[in-house]
């Protein structure tokens, strides 16, 4: 009787273990791969932003990282952000710029999107532009509140230095046409983070260049 319940048991232990291991296999993410759906496209707003308080952001747009050849997708976005950029010099607003690799500096950022003088162009310093800089300094100097993030990698320079200043507690714009990666994919995880993340989604904006109106 006891042997016949612990063969019972035992079975059953194993029935179970069997279903856990086949219910992990299920819910691991890379067994699943082919079969993961894409979510709904994040919502695209247009967002006002005040001159005076806001900074824009053009992260690592140079020679060495924003070419036809090197990023497609990058150099397509250019003339949109030159605009986005004369309409910030119009107004007078705060524009940082960084560049990505090693021995780059100002003279690198591409040529519709050159940096002036007096901005300041942050050393490469990886993918969170706040990590050993001055950057949260310089912009709570002058009172900025919003930043808008824009920059190539999206899934290095915009996603961890968009979600940074929002967790910093800025808030931020980011033109889904002004940051690129080398496919779309790569974008679309960036613009699905930034709007769907615990804490960064309740500061983050996702539009367009056009969509952003400046006072």
């Amino acid at each position: 009787m006891r042997r016949s319940l612990f063969l019972h048991v035992f079975a059953l232990v194993n029935v179970i273990a069997f279903f856990a291991a086949i219910g992990g296999a299920r819910a691991d993410v890379i067994t699943e791969w082919k079969n993961v759906a894409l979510p709904a496209e994040p919502e695209i707003k247009p967002a006002q932003v005040e001159a005076a308080t806001t900074a824009l952001l053009l992260l690592d747009f140079t020679t060495q990282t924003c070419t036809q050849e090197r990023r497609p997708r990058c150099a397509a976005q250019v003339p949109g952000l030159a605009k986005l950029l004369a309409d910030a010099r119009a107004r007078n607003m705060f524009v940082i710029y960084s560049v990505a690799t090693a021995g780059s500096g100002r003279s690198d950022i591409l040529a519709p999107l050159a940096a002036r003088e007096s901005d300041p162009v942050l050393p490469p310093l990886g993918p969170d532009k706040f990590i050993n800089s001055d950057l949260e300094k310089m912009l709570k100097e002058r009172g900025i509140q919003t930043l808008i993030v824009t920059g190539t990698a999206a899934h290095t320079s915009v996603l961890h230095t968009g979600g940074e200043a929002a967790l910093r507690g800025f808030k931020v714009v980011a033109p889904v046409d002004g940051m690129s990666s080398n496919d779309a994919f790569t974008e679309a995880y960036t613009a699905y983070h930034l709007v769907n993340a615990a804490r960064i989604m309740n500061a983050t904006t996702l539009t367009r260049v056009g969509l952003i109106s400046m006072k």
